[in-house]
């Protein structure tokens, strides 16, 4: 009796929010992201909040936050009520590297959200001035091992995921190389055409244009695939067997306490969105943007548990001190 009586009550208790979970969305939903306006990533944003208004049945707002590297925008939808309506377009920078990079942090990348899906990635590709020595990613290691110390890389900043592949790199094939921080990856990219740099981390987007005009030269290509737009150029992992390249894509988070009913229904409605065929040729044609789903929201959680301890590896064997 006991028994039968403690099973109503959970019943009665989930009755509300497998309604909640029925009926959404019924009113707005807000993406907020850290990307600001006019950038490759609130297109990313705005193409898929279009689709999402399509399948969903509901507007879908667009709220930039950009500053303090996406911790504005993730501390916004920390403080939002767990009601599906107002999620986070967040990137490895918050809610991976900043477990392990930040000092001091106004919010837990872990415990203060609920993962709903990993929304896909940028490729990343390694390229170098024409004039470089080496014409492949092999020579570039080999070079960088007979003169340690002269090869120069760029990236997007100390703690990005093309610092901590450089630094992996660096570790697995013992190289030493050198590495320029920039704010942003596409000043690397132009001081590699300038020739101040030998090789720097691009984003695809911007990468592809260059390498076809030849103005740089690609190297690798830094995941786990070969890119299709550039079939040829091999990946990181190829040539150095058992690379395992850190995390570098864009994800929707909701606040923490979001009932799971709730977050497979917003998951499914967001993967049916990203899904739709003309959707995902408009990412890849016009933003090199490789759409990437969970199956579940637990399968993306996992996924980022996974990630957190190797990017903590990629960090200690670095020596890279937390800031802020």
């Amino acid at each position: 009796m006991v028994k039968t009586i403690k099973r109503l009550i959970a019943v009665l208790a989930a009755a509300p929010l497998l309604c909640h979970a029925q009926s959404y969305p019924v009113k707005p939903v807000v993406l907020v992201t850290q990307f600001a306006p006019g950038s490759t990533g609130d297109t990313l944003c705005r193409i898929m909040a279009e689709s999402m208004k399509e399948v969903m049945g509901q507007p879908v707002i667009v709220d930039n936050r950009a500053g303090a590297g996406g911790v504005l925008a993730a501390e916004y939808v920390v403080r939002a009520a767990p009601d599906g309506y107002t999620l986070l377009v967040g990137t490895t920078g918050t809610q991976i590297m900043r477990v392990h990079l930040a000092k001091n942090s106004s919010f837990d990348p872990v415990k203060d959200f609920t993962p709903i899906t990993e929304v896909g990635e940028t490729p990343t590709l390694w390229v170098a001035n024409p004039s470089f020595g080496p014409n492949s990613f092999r020579e570039m290691i080999d070079y960088a091992r007979a003169n340690p110390g002269t090869v120069t890389y760029g990236t997007s900043g100390i703690g990005s995921p093309h610092h901590l592949s450089g630094e992996l790199l660096r570790q697995m094939a013992g190289v030493t190389m050198i590495h320029v921080p920039y704010k942003a990856s596409a000043q690397a990219l132009q001081d590699t055409v300038a020739g101040q740099l030998n090789t720097t981390f691009a984003i695809s987007g911007l990468a592809v244009p260059s390498v076809r005009a030849g103005k740089v030269k690609a190297l690798a290509i830094v995941r786990s695939q070969r890119f299709k737009p550039l079939p040829d150029v091999p990946t990181v992992g190829e040539i150095v067997p058992g690379f395992e390249t850190p995390p570098a894509w864009t994800g929707l988070f909701g606040p923490a306490g979001m009932p799971v009913p709730l977050t497979t229904r917003v998951h499914a409605e967001v993967v049916r969105a990203l899904n739709v065929p003309a959707v995902r040729t408009r990412l890849s044609e016009q933003q090199h943007f490789e759409v990437i789903t969970n199956e579940t929201p637990a399968a993306f959680a996992a996924q980022i548990r996974r990630e957190i301890d190797l990017v903590g590896r990629i960090v200690k064997g670095a020596g890279i001190k937390p800031t802020e």
